[in-house]
């Protein structure tokens, strides 16, 4: 892509070569670029493909909460690769979120997504899933909106490619959406109309991101302490993928909110071929903060100190674990030059961390050895 051969490949290409085997490519959402190195060496060390990513929210063009752009996104990706000499990773634009759907949004999202391309991301996610007609007399018509926009952009996209091969992940199903019954379920019939729908507008998706019973960032129990994250549905999970199979429907299951699921269960339970690509992200930014208090106390009290008082008065009620762990990722930005100034030791902990449980999420996700497969597939 950019005349390194250590540079991103097509997301495609990746996802092409694990379909149909027992395997989960790991997206690693970096907010701190600091882990990248070791999460690239895990990669290189067990042959596992991976794909780097940040969402709409956390990279755009004033920097998201994160403090990148995506071109300073991309340079950081493509300096760590180069450093630690891997070849088999993906540039992902996690999470291009449309909420309303109007001329400006839908104008500010091309505007996001030709600064992508520039930068040479090779993989991108367009999620308007928040985009739903509840008056629609069928699924059909609830799920328009969300076609319609997915369909402009995904087009968009690629017009902009040039011909370069490029990873399509959409969403059907808003993430962690709730109503009076609890989280709300994408349902097989919903899966199999709304990738129908695109493929008649010759709009071909690769993974498809579900609402399963997953939630983004950290599970809580009743009092505000964080637990393990127990209510991903798997049999709904292996449903859809029935479903879209049934329907000759050539598309995987991308698992959102993997943080706090224990891998155990991912080892043991996870519908490995369904799922094909699964996401974890504020893990990573943990390990960063969880190295900090011992490293850079002083630090990490100045961040705790900031995100507390800051967010204090918006979460009346909850405590101040709670309110930090669900708000800390927005002083990154805050605390950008920190962050990006800490010393060697520091920087080797946090690599050495990050290095250690990446081994353990790429034997959970039995990605080891897909690689090779995806070298196997570019020749």
């Amino acid at each position: 892509m950019n005349g390194n051969r250590f540079g991103p490949i097509p997301g495609s290409t990746i996802l092409r070569a694990v379909a149909g085997r027992n395997a989960i490519v790991m997206a690693a959402n970096v907010r701190i670029a600091s882990v990248a190195k070791g999460i690239f060496r895990a990669a290189k060390d067990t042959d596992s493909a991976v794909f780097m990513e940040l969402a709409r929210s956390e990279c755009n063009l004033n920097g998201g909460y994160t403090g990148l752009t995506p071109a300073d996104f991309s340079k950081r990706m493509n300096q760590a690769a180069q450093d630690v000499g891997f070849d088999a990773w993906a540039l992902h634009a996690d999470h291009i979120t449309v909420k309303n759907g109007d001329a400006a949004e839908i104008d500010s999202t091309k505007q996001l997504i030709d600064a992508q391309i520039a930068a040479g991301y090779t993989s991108f996610a367009i999620d308007a899933s928040h985009l739903f007609d509840f008056e629609g007399k069928n699924v059909r018509e609830e799920l328009d909106p969300n076609i319609r926009i997915t369909t402009d952009l995904a087009r968009y996209i690629k017009s902009k490619m040039n011909g370069k091969d490029f990873g399509l992940e959409v969403e059907v199903g808003e993430i962690g959406r709730k109503d009076g019954s609890g989280l709300v379920l994408t349902k097989p019939e919903e899966a199999v109309t709304y990738i129908r729908a695109l493929n008649e507008s010759d709009v071909w998706p690769h993974v498809l991101a579900i609402a399963n019973g997953s939630t983004h960032g950290h599970t809580y129990d009743a009092l505000g302490n964080v637990v393990e994250q127990l209510s991903i549905d798997i049999p709904q999970t292996k449903a859809i993928a029935q479903a879209l199979r049934d329907n000759n429907l050539h598309v995987g299951i991308a698992q959102h909110g993997i943080t706090g699921t224990p891998r155990d269960l991912i080892n043991l339970h996870f519908p490995k071929g369904d799922i094909i690509k699964g996401n974890v992200g504020t893990f990573w930014q943990d390990v960063v903060f969880n190295v900090l208090k011992v490293y850079e106390p002083a630090l990490y009290r100045n961040i705790q100190e900031w995100t507390l008082e800051k967010y204090r008065p918006l979460n009346p009620g909850k405590s101040d674990r709670q309110i930090f762990d669900g708000n800390c990722k927005m002083a990154i930005k805050e605390f950008f030059r920190d962050l990006y100034s800490l010393d060697e030791r520091t920087e080797y902990a946090i690599q050495s961390m990050t290095y250690a449980e990446c081994l353990i999420f790429f034997r959970a996700f039995s990605s080891e050895g897909s690689a090779s497969l995806v070298r196997k597939a570019i020749q």
